[in-house]
């Protein structure tokens, strides 16, 4: 049986030369004469970014991790010719070292289930004929021969599908809102504005499957009546915005878009549209207004988008991921979608997986899974062995859960009683050496720099959130400061135009009503117990000192003093707390108080 070699083409893997790796791949195969024998391509992202390159060899779904362009002769001597393994660049089992080489042995991807990625990893995404091959374009087929737009939309409603772009908001009842607006023109609108700290599904999906996206608001063009569509993606996306730029034409030239799509009376144009990376165009109202080439601001709702979008028309928004649930949805059944999931929440979710735990990367779960099954099970637990703190979920919009909530079934509904909330599906891990202060500050300045400032809470009042953070940081705040936080945080979150200014002081509120006493520390006593704000740290030299001098020659501020072999003394009158000493004792000598 001919052999197929499978190499990330994702971002990831592709910065770490898996393109040089499939070149030299092809080379070889025909220096060696085996195009009959094998072939190498390109897929999009397994997932499992910390291992990348990624190479996976069909038909033993062999696994092979970070792999290199000079790792490439090995493979086609030894797998390709000899049909053995390369035991050394199999995934090892950490702690035990086992060598497990196939995908699904591995622990990583055993409770994941890839529904909006489940051509990720497999097919070309560069070849709409791959696509076509795993039954791709088939549920718009169904729905333009089968069904009518009513039926369409009760299989979605059916579904249970919510949006995966934060809200929540049920998928088949935004469509048939768009679809009962009357009105001569209608759009339908991807959001690929991915803004949240960390995230990438979305850039993964479609760079892993782009033809996924494009059926998808085919059908949704389709049902709500529109003939022309938009994916607004942001400019940082180069490889996303190369390969569905190559998706669409494909598309055109096989009459999937154009007039009189698969031969009926149905018209369905598609073309991009670039943002400039602003946070704030991820919201409906925002993202329209700079579709139509005004500043990206959002609007007063109502009205929605569904009754007036862009151009005044109605418009159907639904992000990346929930479009790439629709076509195997359509082709499955609602059925099938309904029984993954618990009761409000069906289907699975994206994470990017990111921040202390061992296992980074891309995971798509069943709504209900709990975050210890993600971070641990997945996950692969804490790195270094330490103690876990706290998961900061949904982005600079959520909050931080804690160890007491680490069984949570994962769902919109769970994650918002917790404080917190699903949001795009970042998920950022804190360890025992993270400062919740810091935590919060650096959402908060996330915020502020990214805020459009059309409204004043969100313009003033998230300043002034900050500068609270920064005096308590810098242990200058007072109790009252710290009423002020909360207060101010609640007004903000009241009175602000929209959802980025309603969300912002989520991290603040989430922090200080879990780690109140880590604040209060900071503000009565003046310490940062995690060692993290510097104004509050001091550097010693403890008996461990040998008195090599090299702390005293990389201090910038010149304030270590000691003769050779002696213990050595920091001035900490004059130190800057830069850490260089710290980072640079070869006997780790010097502590932080």
């Amino acid at each position: 049986m001919k052999k197929e070699i499978l190499i990330c083409g994702g971002t990831g893997c592709t910065s770490s030369k898996s393109l040089e790796l499939l070149d030299e791949m092809k080379k070889l195969i025909v220096e060696y004469g085996l195009e009959e024998k094998c072939s190498a391509h390109i897929t999009g992202c397994l997932g499992f970014c910390e291992k990348g390159p990624i190479v996976k060899i069909f038909p033993k779904d062999t696994f092979y991790t970070k792999v290199q362009p000079e790792d490439a002769r090995e493979i086609i001597e030894t797998d390709i010719i000899k049909d053995e393994l390369v035991n050394r660049l199999l995934y090892k089992l950490p702690g035990t070292e086992e060598e497990i080489p196939s995908q699904d042995d591995i622990p990583f991807y055993k409770k994941q289930l890839r529904i909006a990625l489940r051509n990720c990893g497999i097919i070309n995404p560069e070849v709409i004929e791959e696509y076509i091959g795993y039954g791709g374009y088939l549920a718009l087929g169904k729905c333009l021969e089968e069904y009518s737009r009513e039926e369409v939309i009760d299989i979605i409603k059916d579904s249970g599908l919510r949006g995966r772009g934060g809200g929540g908001f049920p998928t088949g009842l935004k469509w048939e809102f768009t679809k009962n607006s009357e009105s001569d023109e209608k759009y339908v609108i991807c959001n690929a504005d991915e803004g949240d700290p960390g995230a990438f599904m979305d850039r993964s999906i479609l760079e892993g499957d782009p033809h996924s996206v494009i059926e998808a608001m085919a059908i949704a063009a389709y049902v709500i009546g529109a003939k022309q569509g938009y994916v607004y993606i942001r400019a940082e996306y180069p490889l996303a915005i190369e390969r569905l730029g190559k998706a669409i034409e494909q598309a055109r030239e096989i009459g999937i878009l154009g007039d009189n799509i698969l031969g009926t009376d149905f018209s369905f144009n598609l073309g991009m549209k670039f943002g400039a990376g602003a946070f704030v165009c991820g919201e409906e109202t925002a993202l329209i207004n700079s579709v139509e080439g005004q500043r990206g601001e959002p609007n007063p709702k109502p009205p929605f988008p569904s009754t007036s979008g862009l151009y005044g028309k109605p418009t159907l928004i639904n992000n990346v991921e929930t479009y790439a649930n629709i076509p195997v949805i359509i082709s499955k059944g609602a059925e099938w979608f309904n029984s993954v999931g618990t009761e409000k929440s069906k289907g699975t979710k994206v994470f990017a997986l990111a921040g202390k735990v061992n296992n980074i990367g891309l995971v798509e779960v069943p709504m209900g899974t709990t975050l210890r099954e993600i971070l641990y099970d997945i996950g692969g637990g804490i790195q270094k062995g330490r103690e876990f703190k706290a998961v900061q979920t949904g982005g600079p919009s959520g909050g931080c859960i804690t160890a007491e909530d680490l069984d949570t079934p994962i769902d919109y509904d769970s994650l918002v009683a917790k404080g917190s909330m699903m949001g795009s599906g970042g998920m950022i891990v804190m360890d025992e050496d993270n400062c919740m202060v810091d935590i919060a500050k650096f959402y908060l300045e996330f915020t502020l720099d990214e805020s459009c400032g059309k409204c004043t809470p969100c313009r003033i009042g998230n300043k002034r959130l900050y500068e609270i953070l920064c005096k308590i940081s810098d242990g200058k705040a007072t109790e009252e400061d710290l009423d002020n936080l909360e207060d101010l945080s609640n007004i903000i979150k009241d009175t602000s135009l929209c959802a980025l200014g309603q969300s912002a002081p989520n991290p603040v509120l989430s922090t200080i009503k879990s780690f109140r006493k880590e604040y209060e520390e900071h503000v009565l006593n003046h310490k940062c117990p995690a060692k993290i704000c510097t104004s509050l740290l001091e550097y010693k030299i403890t008996d461990d000192c040998i008195g090599c001098t090299k702390c005293a020659k990389i201090c910038p501020a010149k304030c270590i003093t000691g003769a050779v072999r002696e213990v050595h003394v920091i001035d900490n009158t004059k130190c800057i707390k830069c850490g260089a000493c710290f980072n640079g004792c070869p006997v780790h000598a010097i502590v932080k108080e």
